[in-house]
C-alpha cells in the first residue's frame, strides 16, 4: 500500500509540486483513491495528498473500515479529515521530516502505524533541503 503513496509523491515531484502522496484503501487492500499534494499545480492551498486521495475515492456511507496511507505524518488539516470521517487507520511512511497530528489521532482511537520508511524520508528530506521556502509555505510557516 505504501508503494502507491510513494508513486503518487514522485508524480507530484515530477509535476513540479511537493512530493507527498497518499492513498485510501479498504482494510482488505482494495484501492479506493490515490492522490498527491497539488497545492502548486492547482494553485490551491487545500489540495494536500490526503485530501486529494480522499476526494478521488468517492463518497462512502462509512469510512471506519478504511486505511489512509500517506508518505508523511498528516498535518492538522489532514488529521482533521481523518477524524471528521472516522477513517479507521493511518499508515505513515515517515514522521522524521515533519510530525503532524498522528499522535492526536492515536489518542482518539485511530490505529496509527509509523513506518519511517527510508525512501519517504529521503524523498521529502531532499525536497525540503532544495526548496525550503515552498516547504515552509506548505506547512504554514
Amino acid at each position: 500500500m505504501l508503494a502507491t503513496a510513494i508513486d503518487e509523491a514522485r508524480r507530484g515531484l515530477d509535476e513540479g509540486g511537493i512530493p507527498i502522496g497518499a492513498a485510501l484503501f479498504t482494510r482488505v487492500g482494495e484501492l479506493l483513491g490515490a492522490g498527491h499534494n497539488r497545492r502548486v499545480q492547482e494553485d490551491d492551498a487545500s489540495v494536500h495528498a490526503e485530501t486529494d486521495a480522499f476526494r478521488r475515492a468517492g463518497r462512502r456511507r462509512d469510512y471506519r473500515d478504511t486505511v489512509m496511507v500517506t508518505t508523511l505524518s498528516p498535518c492538522w488539516y489532514c488529521s482533521g479529515l481523518v477524524r471528521q470521517f472516522n477513517i479507521g487507520a493511518v499508515v505513515i511512511g515517515e514522521a522524521v521530516n515533519f510530525v503532524g497530528g498522528h499522535e492526536w489521532l492515536a489518542d482518539l482511537g485511530v490505529e496509527v502505524i509509523v513506518l519511517d520508511d527510508p525512501t519517504c524520508v529521503q524523498l521529502l528530506g531532499t525536497f525540503i533541503h532544495d526548496h525550503a521556502d515552498l516547504w515552509n509555505e506548505d506547512i504554514g510557516e
